[in-house]
């Protein structure tokens, strides 16, 4: 089943169009979940637990495992494991590099991890995204970050546009819309509004929700496509501690389900209009 699918299925099933990050944190685990690698597996798996019927997708950001050094790829393995196998998987990598390079890179994102999706870098070249976008797989290419220092370069007019919407065109044209969406900050819904005019079928990953302080109505609204979908907001830290350590489990779960509540709502409000 391709990514698109699996994902328009898990929404469906669970009436959301949330995505959780998993970014084990070792300072922000908590201790009744033991101590190092063990603690970072325990915790993640009963976040899944808790968190399972209230999101369409998970994203595991792989700097958060590789922190951990060896151990790290049995605390990824582990946690991949515990998703359930029916919610698709997108791995945050940000890989970007020259094409053979690349290739390796998505080998080891769809064949090593089995994950569905995978958030790349444009800057190499299309030649560095288009080993995730072959034989069925999927590419949420960077587009508009959501942190702050985004304006430095994703904002340099490019002939007369922003070198981020030259992106976003320069994919459109390369990769069909089943192989290609694109990562787009909540935090900066003007150009979500502007990037939709130019990719108006594609799916836009939403990250910035919750603790980089996106606004998840005003996002949605900016992004939706004319079908009321093409929209994923992703939250992580606000949801998976949530309210500190005290019951984690539960407060992650409510956290959830708040956000998805909200997600839905502001899609059926923008929908209204």
């Amino acid at each position: 089943m391709s990514f698109l699918a699996k994902l328009s299925a898990a929404s469906r099933a669970h009436d959301s169009i949330l995505c959780v990050g998993l970014d084990p944190e070792p300072d922000a685990i908590p201790e009744s979940c033991g101590r190092g690698p063990q603690a970072a597996i325990h915790f993640l798996e009963r976040i899944i637990r808790a968190t399972a019927d209230q999101v369409c997708a998970y994203k595991p950001n792989l700097a958060f495992y590789e922190r951990y050094g060896a151990p790290g790829a049995e605390i990824l393995s582990a946690t991949l494991a515990a998703i359930p196998k029916d919610i698709p998987v997108i791995l945050d990598g940000k890989r970007g590099d020259v094409p053979n390079t690349a290739a390796a890179y998505a080998s080891a994102v769809f064949e090593g991890y089995h994950a569905d999706a995978a958030t790349v870098a444009p800057y190499v070249g299309l030649d560095g995204v288009a080993p995730f976008c072959a034989d069925g797989r999927y590419a949420l290419v960077v587009a508009r970050t959501s942190n702050p220092g985004a304006r430095d370069l994703q904002d340099l007019d490019v002939g007369g546009r922003p070198l981020y919407e030259r992106v976003v065109t320069l994919c459109v044209e390369r990769f069909p819309a089943e192989r290609c969406g694109f990562v787009v900050g909540a935090t900066y819904p003007d150009e979500a509004r502007r990037l939709r005019s130019v990719a108006p079928d594609r799916l836009f990953l939403l990250p910035g929700v919750g603790a980089q302080g996106g606004d998840l109505a005003l996002a949605i609204r900016a992004a939706l496509d004319a079908h009321g979908g093409g929209v994923l907001p992703s939250a992580s830290r606000s949801v998976i501690y949530a309210a500190g350590p005290d019951d984690f489990e539960r407060n992650a779960a409510t956290a959830a389900r708040s956000l998805r509540e909200s997600a839905n709502a502001a899609r059926s409000a923008a929908m209204s209009r």
